[in-house]
């Protein structure tokens, strides 16, 4: 395309909310997808053998796409996960939709650590809001671990499993509440309601789960925005005085490209962003484009998980349904009697399939092979629930996101390399979390714990704080409103964003991030001061 007023780099959660709120301002706008458009016949609920298929893999180096690029993990303790494709991480996440909590964006000033946001709850309130209704959110207005916030469709049933821990929950006098999320449970917006297939995970054959390739995007095509897919930025490139140019991209045939653009916006996710950016090289910015800090890529941010699984008597839903059902956040807040601050939520993971239930017995020796082997599966299947705890990680320069000296994609551009180690902090957050879900399923009456993972190793769905947001250009790559403290036409609007992780599921929080970033952007065009 000749000159465009807008290039947004990436097609995801960020990607899609920003260029639908853009699209009213008429601009030319473009979009550069590195995948494709995912093919909802294609999903592994749609097949018998959905327990066995790689290409829907969360890890890149397992699903090796022609759209991914691989990631060095040797030296991290979580292992990153991401999608490529129209729908980014949507298309795979469980859709569980909680908010950050006002606290999380005064860490420094209530807690001594981390840094403040420059911005806050109220701030982003009418985002969520208008989030909620164009991703279609379920849940039960009420939650007293938040301020008063309505969801546009009733929660999601409990099932024996929401059902079962609710029940413990009340038993220890804990925090509970139908959680929030992007999932259908009425008709909504032209797509019908769960039916209950399970493996979210996995992609919604149904279209109930609100992933962005059946939300946003074919809104904002309507409106006029141009997505283009198959094509792999490699840099941005820049001008003598200073500002983004365009980008230098291969398509499919690995031919290259120059596309130039007013402004240009990465939404790459928090560690394809500081990839790009570490990248996009120059006389101006030999250290990365928008780098003049030095915190591209620094601070990164996880989400560790401690995990208990426990087999019950009885049998529960197993992994028919969404994953997630109720959600607590009885330990969210510091308490420093515990020995950390900060703290974490805790979700409630429904059960698995015959194959992985099968395999969970034979590598806990449960299930033996011959004799009695039928008969021990059935005590498994469909008896097998989990809890997780989704820990606050606390941002620290050493937990980094940088360029392989060796290893690229199938263009050649160098893949990232992940460096991350658990903090002091952290270790504390999930040995304690650990022993509540043991607790808590001591409540709930299970017949035994199963395993216990803590931290899960394969848990890197979020990935965040590598290119923050601050108002001092010393300690953030970008200002307030998402725009680069460097080069003044270039934005980020993903989960690089995050000052801190919070203890929740990030996604509706990051498409709110970016509907802000887009509703500032506006105004600074109505006044002319954008680019100020």
């Amino acid at each position: 395309m000749k000159d465009v007023d807008v290039l947004i780099i990436g097609g995801g959660a960020s990607a899609a909310a920003f260029a639908w709120s853009l699209a009213d301002t008429k601009m030319k706008i473009l979009c550069l997808e590195q995948g494709d458009w995912v093919d909802h016949g294609n999903y592994p609920a749609m097949s018998s053998d959905f327990e066995l298929r790689d290409d829907f893999s969360f890890d890149p180096n397992i699903r090796k796409s022609s759209a991914d690029y691989p990631v060095n993990n040797e030296d991290s303790d979580i292992a990153a996960a991401n999608f490529n494709g129209v729908g980014g991480g949507t298309i795979l996440y469980a859709a569980h939709f909680p908010r950050l909590h006002p606290s999380d964006f005064r860490v420094r000033t209530l807690d001594g650590v981390a840094e403040d946001w420059p911005i806050d709850y109220e701030t982003l309130t009418p985002f969520y809001e208008l989030n909620d209704r164009m991703m279609g959110v379920s849940g039960l207005a009420g939650d007293p671990a938040y301020p008063p916030k309505q969801a546009p469709m009733p929660p999601i049933p409990l099932g024996k499993s929401g059902s079962a821990l609710a029940r413990a929950y009340n038993k220890l006098g804990w925090h509970w509440w139908p959680a929030d999320c992007a999932i259908n449970t009425t008709e909504y917006e032209g797509r019908d309601k769960c039916i209950n297939i399970g493996l979210c995970g996995s992609g919604c054959a149904q279209g109930a789960k609100g992933s962005v390739d059946v939300t946003y995007w074919p809104e904002a095509i309507r409106q006029g925005v141009h997505l283009k897919t198959n094509c792999r930025v490699q840099e941005v490139t820049v001008g003598p005085d200073g500002m983004a140019t365009g980008v230098i991209y291969f398509d499919a045939n690995g031919n290259t490209h120059r596309q130039s653009a007013q402004m240009v916006v990465v939404a790459c996710n928090g560690i394809g962003t500081p990839r790009l950016l570490l990248n996009s090289k120059s006389s101006l910015f030999p250290d990365g484009l928008a780098n003049r800090s030095g915190l591209v890529g620094k601070n990164l941010m996880f989400h560790p998980y401690a995990t208990v699984e426990a087999r019950f008597k009885d049998a529960l839903d197993g992994s028919r349904g969404p994953l997630k059902g109720i959600q607590s956040h009885e330990f969210y807040e510091t308490d420093t009697a515990r020995g950390f601050v900060r703290g974490f939520s805790i979700e409630m993971h429904r059960g698995h399939g015959p194959l992985t239930t099968a395999m969970i017995g034979l590598l806990t020796g449960r299930l033996p092979m011959g004799t009695n082997h039928h008969e021990a599966y059935s005590q498994l299947a469909d008896r097998i629930m989990a809890v997780a705890a989704v820990c606050e990680d606390l941002p620290e320069e050493s937990n980094f996101v940088s360029l392989d000296g060796s290893l690229t994609d199938g263009n050649g551009i160098p893949a990232p390399k992940i460096n991350y180690k658990l903090g002091e902090n952290s270790r504390k957050i999930l040995g304690f979390a650990e022993a509540r879900g043991r607790e808590l399923f001591e409540a709930a009456g299970a017949e035994e714990i199963i395993r216990t993972q803590s931290p899960m190793p394969m848990a890197g769905w979020h990935n965040l704080g590598t290119a923050r947001m601050g108002t001092d250009p010393e300690k953030s790559v970008v200002n307030e409103w998402g725009r680069s403290h460097d080069v003044k036409n270039l934005f980020v609007i993903d989960g690089s964003l995050f000052v801190t992780s919070g203890g929740v599921n990030p996604t509706s929080t990051i498409q709110a991030l970016s509907l802000y970033i887009a509703d500032s952007i506006k105004t600074r065009l109505s006044n002319a001061s954008l680019f100020d």
